[in-house]
């Protein structure tokens, strides 16, 4: 889980962007990057694979400083979603504090969809997880193209599970912010729950959130002007 170094007073999150392949993991990550703030971010990296990419990026990489003075920063990643990747994506989802499902929203996706959440909750197991101790929300990403499940679908096949459910167009750009923000949100009552951000830390989810969801000014210009 988190990595924190109470020695060294630091603290590093990381996020993983799971699911299908295709279903649009990397998509987030780069209209993610497109939407922060460029002072608030590192740049893009790609691990190629072949047919499959890795990418990532840090949040804060120079840290932010609770006022506590605990550094803190936040990693997030996404997986290849490729089968023959499997190992490639327990290494990436070892210590993983939140996880974003991404689900194509196709109606011919849907099988692919069970098999990978499936996979997910294996993979937590095999590398010593418990997915219910995991931040999890779900995307149905897609939602601008035709032949895709309806809302109603979706509630009754994954809104038993309690998982926190959005619905994006990556490629368009909406959603993405809203999915990310519910990732953030969870990752902090976990982590909050067992470190203390807030009474320990100085470090209310408010300001946790405000730090790390900075919009780029142009995006924020135009977002304001809607």
């Amino acid at each position: 889980m988190i990595e924190y170094d109470p020695l060294e007073n630091k603290m590093i999150l990381k996020l993983v962007y799971f699911g299908p392949a295709l279903s649009g993991k990397t998509t987030n990550l780069l209209a993610l990057h497109d939407l922060l703030d460029g002072k608030n971010r590192g740049d893009l990296m790609v691990l190629d694979t072949k047919n499959d990419r890795t990418i990532f990026f840090d949040l804060l990489p120079f840290y932010f400083v609770t006022p506590t003075g605990m550094r803190m920063k936040v990693k997030v990643y996404t997986v290849p979603g490729h089968v023959q990747h499997n190992a490639t994506r327990k290494a990436v989802l070892t210590r993983a504090d939140g996880i974003a499902f991404i689900a194509d929203s196709q109606r011919a996706e849907a099988f692919n969809n069970r098999e990978s959440f499936s996979n997910l909750e294996e993979n937590l197991s095999f590398v010593g997880m418990d997915i219910e101790r995991v931040a999890l929300v779900i995307q149905f990403n897609k939602r601008d193209l035709e032949k895709i499940v309806t809302d109603e679908d979706i509630q009754g096949s994954w809104g038993a599970t309690g998982i926190p459910i959005h619905k994006a167009s990556a490629l368009k750009g909406w959603g993405v912010l809203e999915t990310f923000r519910s990732l953030l949100e969870g990752a902090y009552d976990r982590v909050d729950g067992e470190y203390g951000l807030r009474e320990k830390h100085g470090l209310p989810k408010e300001q946790f959130i405000d730090q790390l969801v900075r919009l780029n000014p142009a995006v924020a210009g135009s977002r304001d002007g809607r």
